[in-house]
């Protein structure tokens, strides 16, 4: 997979990575480059890229096998820390689509898709470490083809603590761009808790927890 072989456009730069899009085989794809830190000490900026690349794919792979709907891996080069997948060309954010005053009719349901699939991610351990609602895609406008995007900093981990943080850093981020979603949110636990029989209600019991900790630090300033 090399770079130079064929016109590849950067179409988004963040803090750990690039994004660039291209074809694979004939199959629109995007590349994820994670970049150097020029901060850090080369051999432990190396081990964190190299762990951080192979959580992502690992992640990625076992979205499929619960039956999740998550990018198709083609291509992984652990020595550029590159990988290689599936361009979702007919995706609009889960955040587009609550703010668009015409799906009103459609955010119960999309609130219970929202929670089965995290249910379903963290029935198989998978921690997203990012779960916002940008983070999601609706395919074709179809809501039970939710699809999960940008698992950089995700992990592997049976923990009900690490899971119920997943689940407090959604909810922060839904009352923070979706002023008045907390009627959502109870959908999204209530469809996680049928979802996830593995643990669900420990985790819920694990959210309350982090919820009265987050409490606690905002009045103690």
């Amino acid at each position: 997979m090399d770079m130079k072989e064929q016109p590849y456009v950067l179409v988004k730069q963040g803090s750990e990575a690039k994004i660039y899009s291209g074809s694979f085989h004939g199959k629109p794809c995007i590349v994820k480059e994670r970049f150097p830190k020029r901060y850090r000490h080369p051999h432990l900026d190396r081990e964190i890229s190299t762990q951080r690349v192979k959580n992502e794919v690992r992640s990625l792979v076992r979205c499929r096998l619960a039956g999740v709907h998550a990018p198709t891996v083609y291509c992984v080069n652990m020595e550029l820390n590159h990988i290689m997948m599936e361009h979702i060309v007919d995706g609009v954010t889960v955040k587009d689509y609550i703010k668009d005053p015409t799906s009103k009719s459609n955010l119960d349901q999309l609130a219970s898709t929202i929670g089965t699939t995290i249910g379903l991610l963290h029935s198989q351990n998978i921690i997203h470490g990012d779960l916002t609602t940008s983070n999601m895609l609706i395919r074709s406008g179809d809501i039970s083809k939710l699809t999960m995007i940008d698992f950089g900093l995700s992990f592997i981990d049976h923990s009900a603590e690490d899971k119920g943080v997943d689940l407090y850093v959604l909810e922060r981020a839904m009352l923070s761009t979706h002023p008045n979603s907390e009627p959502l949110f109870e959908i999204i636990l209530k469809s996680y808790l049928m979802s996830n029989k593995k643990d669900g209600k420990e985790t819920l019991k694990k959210l309350d927890e982090i919820r009265l900790r987050g409490r606690k630090r905002s009045m103690a300033g």
